[in-house]
């Protein structure tokens, strides 16, 4: 059973995911980050892949994906960070990212690399439901990896019900229409949320965008499963202070 599967059948509510762009702060904290973010209590990670123009991203995770860049971070090279990640990680791992470096890689093999070293799922917001269906469908059931689409307050319910139909694991609830961090209008969402919660769909649901601190978690926690983090981690990371200090008291604000 997928991972991430197991993790919703067993717990049902307050699940945290955080997201983070691999080969940020540092070319080698990827390890690190995500062994200190399981010892601290995260449920998910996911793991940015690193591209010159992010889709939706705010400035501080655009920041860090050139930070990574600079430090020289490819697929290739995560791949190889992530070789031994399940000797010493049981919780779920993404991949997330822009399809571009995925293509340069190329698809086939990143399935099959994500196989290899255990990754549970992608998140790729730039990635046609269509396209992904008739083309790549195959090569996710073969390495037994699942992929998560995204939803907005602007998707109607016939698209989010075909969305829902294509993913595993979960649905990521965008909670605005903005880009990453801006935390603009998550109150006014509450109507989205709440249809969302009426509609009976399959997966269950993570919401994304806007959430920084324990208030926005829980909040968002009322109407799914669970809730992402991103760029107000990422500005953790950017502190001074140890890396895992910075971990375990970022993650002990949200808990």
């Amino acid at each position: 059973m997928n991972r991430i599967d197991t993790l919703f059948q067993t717990k049902k509510k307050n699940i945290l995911s955080i997201y983070f762009t691999a080969g940020h702060p540092g070319l080698d904290d990827t390890v690190k980050i995500i062994k200190a973010l399981e010892k601290a209590g995260a449920d998910i990670i996911e793991i940015g892949i690193p591209f010159s123009d992010p889709i939706a991203d705010g400035p501080v995770i655009q920041k860090s994906n050139q930070t990574a860049l600079k430090n020289g971070m490819s697929l290739k090279l995560l791949f190889g960070q992530l070789k031994n990640i399940r000797k010493e990680v049981s919780l779920p791992l993404i991949l997330m990212g822009s399809i571009n470096p995925i293509f340069r890689f190329g698809f086939k093999k990143f399935c099959n690399s994500c196989s290899e070293v255990g990754i549970d799922g992608t998140i790729i917001p730039d990635l046609p439901a269509y396209e992904y269906k008739e083309k790549y469908i195959e090569d996710y059931k073969k390495n037994s990896l699942y992929n998560i689409f995204l939803i907005t307050p602007q998707t109607d319910e016939f698209r989010i019900k075909e969305l829902d139909s294509l993913s595993s694991g979960f649905l990521y609830m965008v909670s605005t229409y903005s880009t990453t961090g801006s935390g603009k209008g998550f109150e006014r969402s509450q109507k989205y949320f709440e249809t969302l919660s009426n509609m009976n769909l399959k997966n269950p649901r993570m919401i994304g965008f806007g959430i920084k601190d324990k208030n926005s978690f829980e909040n968002a926690c009322k109407y799914a499963q669970g809730a992402i983090i991103g760029t107000a981690f990422i500005k953790a990371l950017e502190k001074e202070g140890g890396l895992e200090e910075k971990v375990k008291n970022f993650i002990r604000e949200i808990l």
